[in-house]
């Protein structure tokens, strides 16, 4: 397990020393950040923290996943990397050797 969390559903005025101040109950924050949009400016409802070990994430997963804030309910879990869509329906596509597709003509 690493020690970077997703943290999804955040009210949208929560802010990034909010979300650091949060997790800092279960150990010590090394970094947060509240994901926006990049025209708006606006939060897009989730972000990520890193905490200084894999034991005070995990403690900190356990405690606040499924807790309300702001009227909102939080899904943390351990972040995946970037782009790591490995095993969703949606990608399995992207999966397959193109050598064994096969077109035909209409």
């Amino acid at each position: 397990m690493g020690s970077k969390i997703y943290v999804g559903g955040l009210p949208y005025s929560t802010t990034e020393q909010q979300l650091s101040d949060l997790f800092a109950v279960h150990g010590a924050v090394t970094s947060s950040r509240i994901i926006t949009d990049k025209f708006t400016g606006q939060s897009r409802g989730f972000g990520f923290v890193e905490m200084s070990s894999d034991s005070e994430a995990q403690a900190a997963i356990t405690a606040l996943n499924g807790t309300e804030l702001g009227g909102r309910t939080l899904t943390v879990n351990e972040a995946r990397p970037q782009g790591c869509l490995s095993g969703s329906p949606a990608n399995s596509f992207l999966e397959l050797p193109i050598n064994s597709m096969r077109f035909s003509a209409l």
